[in-house]
């Protein structure tokens, strides 16, 4: 029998005081957020960041792996690269006729196909010209009580995102989708124009795009101003989900699973499209047993909540059958006040699972309205967990590895 953790009182163990497991977790985003403070993309805090965990689970007798791999340092670069391609193509398309038509066509369709790639987190023009840095991921393993039948990957990324003018409130974010969307259309609208253009030559053509031009000109000056913040403190995004990986190792060493062996995963770079996942996978995905996933986000001031969907180019559904466990675990335990959600133009770590071939669901505390709170703002602060918040998603996410631990599935591979 495991011990439960049902608290009474949300926030708070019976006794009084904040359950024990509550402290160590907020112990560990305080060290992450506070002590080692915002840790960019391939920086040396997000290094100090993954030496911390080593030391974590290095502490708790497990064996783990620091796995080094190069990443982009900026997920703004490749869009800056690829506005200035495009901006360049409007520049050469009325120079000297068919001639420059054709190369502005053909640059314009390089530009938007590499990204659209990196939309996609696949290999693509930009990220072989991007600046790169050296990051790392922390990895260990945790065997079953029994015999090892499947394995269940806990994923929580460790870097923090710059602080740029589109993430400084809900409505700058809904401005800057609607931005976006009507950029890429220009910009599909650029690429479809320029051959049409390089073999009919119609006038009115070039003139059409100057709103594609216009956009590239926006796009690039946002990207520019990006880079140039500061990096967040990353408290909720994502120190809690790193928190919540190692709180679990330290759980499941004292009250082991069955049959299912656990994976601790605590990525760098997901801030620049996911190169710490996708190296994760890509390096494991063979010793895997009958995988599953859960990804974590943003867990320290609302949920707790459980992604049915996301995507921004190319849509990943949660796997059907563990939306089906969250949703009963909402019904069985209202006091924990569970809901589903979704994102609309972003992505987790689930989604690098999902093209694996692994199903997977992601826990991320967005709000009811589908809000992040101070996602990529410089008040993602310790000050702002919520232990109450933070006491109802850490028996919901036990209760749901434990009805993991509990079914038998089939591998995905082979079904």
């Amino acid at each position: 029998m495991h011990q439960s953790f049902h608290p009474i009182q949300p926030a708070q163990h019976p006794n009084g005081h904040l359950h024990p497991r509550i402290e160590t977790w907020l112990a560990h985003i305080r060290m992450l957020a506070e002590e080692i403070g915002p840790r960019g993309s391939t920086t040396p805090a997000e290094r100090k960041g993954a030496e911390y965990c080593l030391k974590v689970l290095q502490d708790l007798g497990l064996e783990p792996s620091m796995d080094a791999f190069k990443s982009a340092r900026s997920i703004y670069q490749p869009h800056l690269l690829a506005s200035v391609v495009l901006l360049l193509a409007f520049i050469l398309y009325p120079l000297a006729g068919r001639l420059t038509a054709t190369v502005a066509a053909v640059i314009s369709l390089v530009a938007l196909t590499s990204e659209l790639l990196e939309l996609g987190f696949r290999d693509n023009l930009w990220r072989k010209l991007v600046a790169k840095g050296d990051s790392q991921n922390v990895v260990a393993s945790l065997p079953p009580a029994g015999e090892h039948l499947q394995d269940l990957i806990l994923i929580g990324h460790i870097d923090s995102h710059r602080t740029p003018l589109i993430f400084r409130s809900s409505n700058w974010v809904a401005a800057y989708k609607i931005f976006t969307t009507l950029a890429f259309a220009a910009f599909f609208g650029q690429v479809i124009l320029y051959f049409l253009g390089a073999l009919m030559q119609w006038p009115w053509i070039w003139p059409l795009t100057i709103l594609s031009a216009v956009s590239a000109i926006l796009l690039a000056a946002l990207c520019l101003e990006a880079d140039r913040t500061p990096f967040s403190a990353g408290a909720n995004d994502n120190a809690s989900a790193v928190g919540m990986v190692l709180t679990l190792a330290e759980h499941f060493l004292t009250e082991p699973l069955k049959n299912t062996r656990l994976w601790l995963v605590c990525t760098g770079c997901e801030e620049v499209q996911h190169y710490g996942a996708i190296d994760f996978f890509r390096r494991y995905r063979s010793q895997f047993k009958n995988p599953r996933a859960i990804a974590f986000e943003m867990l320290g001031c609302a949920g707790p909540a459980w992604l049915e969907k996301e995507g921004i180019i190319v849509p990943f559904n949660s796997d059907p059958d563990m939306v089906r466990m969250a949703q009963d675990l909402a019904y069985q335990y209202p006091e924990w006040g569970a809901y589903p959600t979704q994102i609309n133009g972003g992505n987790t770590e689930m989604a690098d699972a999902l093209r694996n071939g692994i199903p997977a669901i992601t826990l991320m505390g967005l709000t009811r309205q589908g809000d992040g709170p101070y996602w990529h703002m410089l008040s993602d602060t310790v000050d702002k967990m919520n232990p109450s918040v933070l006491s109802k998603v850490f028996p919901f996410t036990l209760e749901m590895i434990r009805r993991l631990d509990e079914k038998k599935w089939v591998d995905p591979g082979k079904a």
